[in-house]
């Protein structure tokens, strides 16, 4: 079976997706190798046509997300949960199937740190990590806050979120990860470009509202709207196809307005954290649907019949 998930080409890392071999291997040691007749579609917002054809296909805690097209379910799919609701709905499928991101068993697998050493950090989708590359860190040493780049190497970005009081966060997997290791979280977002329907799913598996707080270089670019969908659809037309150069520039240009705004978000703003009885509940679910898996598994349900 082999273990699915995103890759960025010329070994650029990203901490979300990099979760899916840290998670796995360790949960479900010697369950993957290269054989792509089976699949297990793991941590990320997959569930879309790019999802491989196989003989079966497993899901697990996966979400819709990316992608013009809804993945082709079939009886070759066995579905053990997905991100949430949201993602339930649009697959049509039970909603008895959405429990929550399975990178929440992240709680089983890494101890937190016992002392603390950023009041507040801040964490970039890796899309602006990539494109912002060193301006970041430059409006975070601005507004006086910690930096976090997605693109460490996982232990590195494990350990700084643990470290830290309050992560600001506009990398989900960023929040995700916080919110189980009981790390109180802000969401940030920084333009348009970001896909506010994956964090809504998430969100309402934590029984928590999305409502990110803005951190916008130029108010003509992103307009402050009512919401995020009015924002990104006039947004993303002026942004989409931007050079690399272009955001850093940007960035650059206004990393002192940005660290304000940063700044002042990390000491005005209420964090959030899932209440421990329900990312408890959550996580026991995981493992109760992690456990039939495995009994599939040593059953031959996922067998190769040729």
């Amino acid at each position: 079976m082999k273990l699915f998930y995103f890759r960025f080409p010329k070994g650029i890392s990203n901490f979300g997706d990099n979760l899916n071999p840290w998670i796995w291997d360790q949960l479900l040691p010697g369950v993957f190798d290269q054989d792509k007749t089976t699949i297990f579609v793991g941590i990320g917002s997959l569930l879309n046509e790019y999802v491989p054809k196989a003989e079966k296909t497993a899901v697990f805690g996966s979400g819709v997300g990316y992608g013009k097209r809804l993945p082709p379910i079939d009886e070759s799919w066995k579905i053990y949960c997905v991100r949430g609701q949201l993602s339930a709905k649009a697959l049509g499928v039970k909603s008895e199937s959405a429990v929550t991101d399975s990178a929440v068993l992240i709680r089983r697998l890494y101890k937190q740190a016992s002392s603390k050493v950023n009041q507040f950090a801040y964490m970039p989708h890796i899309d602006h990590a990539i494109r912002g590359d060193t301006a970041w860190k430059l409006i975070c040493e601005q507004a006086g806050i910690a930096y976090i780049d997605p693109r460490w190497p996982i232990e590195q970005v494990l350990s700084a979120i643990s470290q830290t009081e309050v992560l600001l966060a506009e990398a989900m997997h960023g929040a995700i990860v916080a919110d189980a290791l009981r790390v109180p979280w802000i969401p940030i977002l920084t333009s348009a470009r970001m896909f506010p329907f994956k964090w809504q799913d998430w969100c309402s598996s934590i029984d928590i509202e999305y409502q990110p707080h803005y951190v916008m270089p130029d108010t003509k670019l992103y307009p402050p709207g009512p919401g995020v969908r009015s924002s990104l659809r006039y947004s993303i037309k002026c942004v989409q196809q931007a050079p690399q150069r272009f955001f850093k520039a940007l960035w650059k240009g206004n990393s002192e307005k940005m660290a304000i705004q940063l700044a002042d978000i990390a000491k005005n703003s209420k964090p959030i954290l899932s209440s421990e009885s329900r990312i408890e509940q959550l996580t026991v679910e995981l493992e109760k649907r992690l456990e039939q898996f495995k009994k599939d598994v040593a059953s031959g349900y996922f067998h190769h019949s040729g």
